[in-house]
């Protein structure tokens, strides 16, 4: 995730030699912004385009205001619709967003409960639509504190599950939540909710999601025993497969260091 707005827009039914040149420009914006070759997403983007209207490659330039940050994030979300539908980002106006320092500093150990959360956002890709997960991640016994999933990647999907975790656990000023930057988490909304309940926000580094290895790999362990084993056709399915997951993690999946579960190891420290 990166500090955006995203904004979905379709091949205009009327013109789509210009939804084409959309493709080709955000390949080249892949490259500029994601230092990646950006050969692969064009190419992609191009074949979806002929799939879908059967239309020659025409070459053409277009001028765009817009701006493309996290190029690997929008490429898979790309091959995860497949649909023809694009990821556009703006900057937010000045004054809108909030960063912070990197104060977990990718320090991942805690020695009690609710003294340090990660938190982070990903997606799982259904043939209805993709479904956004958010999750809390405590790094002392790596659970999931809280999760939220929702259909839109918005503010209110962070911030209700924050508001979740509060719900559930004895929260202390001292408690560190580390992100990344995400547009989420530097808006202000992020930055009202954190001040009420005294929690102190710490960011990755631009362009380091090794700053938050620890969200990640939490969703790489999630698509890897779950979500790639089944194909999920709905949202409703995808939501009962998170939740099911999410149980047996928390309750029965031993850890490999501690040789528990997270909430064995939780219940130990009470």
């Amino acid at each position: 995730m990166r500090s955006c707005v995203r904004i979905a827009l379709t091949a205009p039914a009327e013109n789509p030699e210009i939804w084409l040149w959309n493709a080709i420009f955000q390949g080249f914006l892949l490259f500029l912004n994601a230092r990646k070759p950006w050969t692969n997403a064009a190419r992609f983007c191009c074949s979806e385009w002929l799939k879908a209207h059967k239309l020659p490659h025409k070459p053409l330039l277009c001028g765009f205001n817009a701006q493309c940050t996290g190029g690997a994030v929008l490429y898979k979300r790309l091959r995860a619709e497949a649909q023809g539908v694009f990821y556009w980002v703006r900057k937010p106006p000045a004054g809108e967003t909030r960063t912070y320092a990197n104060l977990l500093n990718r320090n991942f150990y805690a020695d009690r409960p609710n003294q340090k959360w990660v938190t982070d956002i990903s997606y799982i890709p259904t043939k209805q639509g993709t479904l956004y997960l958010s999750v809390i991640r405590d790094l002392f016994d790596l659970s999931i504190v809280a999760y939220k999933t929702s259909t839109r990647q918005s503010i209110k999907l962070v911030l209700d599950t924050i508001r979740t975790a509060i719900e559930k656990e004895e929260v202390t000023a001292e408690l560190l939540l580390h992100s990344d930057q995400g547009f989420q988490y530097a808006s202000q909304s992020y930055f009202a909710l954190t001040t009420q309940y005294g929690i102190t926000p710490s960011m990755s580094r631009r362009a380091n999601p090794y700053d938050n290895a620890m969200a990640e790999n939490f969703f790489s362990i999630l698509k890897s025993e779950c979500i790639r084993l089944f194909k999920t056709e709905t949202i409703r399915e995808a939501q009962t497969l998170i939740d099911s997951y999410i149980a047996f993690y928390n309750h029965e999946r031993i850890q490999l260091y501690s040789k528990l579960s997270p909430f064995q190891k939780r219940r130990l420290f009470v």
